[in-house]
């Protein structure tokens, strides 16, 4: 998420809207957003309702590191897992394109 927050102006200019979703609770997540200053939203999905669709939710009901780049045609174009989802060149990029 820090990578993110540092590289957030990269999206700026792509028409693109940055957040992440997690399993833990809305005051977890929230604490955990004010303490790396984040200015994007990350949105609850505590019984991994969205994480399931998403096909991303482990055996431990937490979500898999995932970065998703979805068009306004609400069709995914770029997924990124593991390690790499947390560094945002590629969605930047992949935003740019849209």
């Amino acid at each position: 998420m820090k990578e993110y927050q540092a590289g957030i102006e990269a999206f700026a200019t792509t028409d693109s809207v940055v957040f992440g979703v997690s399993t833990d609770s809305p005051e977890t997540n929230r604490r955990f957003a004010e303490s790396l200053r984040l200015e994007f939203a990350i949105l609850s999905d505590v019984e991994g309702t969205v994480s399931k669709k998403y096909d991303v939710l482990n055996d431990e009901m937490v979500s898999n590191r995932t970065t998703f780049v979805i068009g306004k045609d609400g069709l995914i174009k770029y997924v990124e897992c593991g390690s790499s989802a947390l560094e945002p060149a590629g969605a930047a990029k992949a935003c740019s394109l849209l």
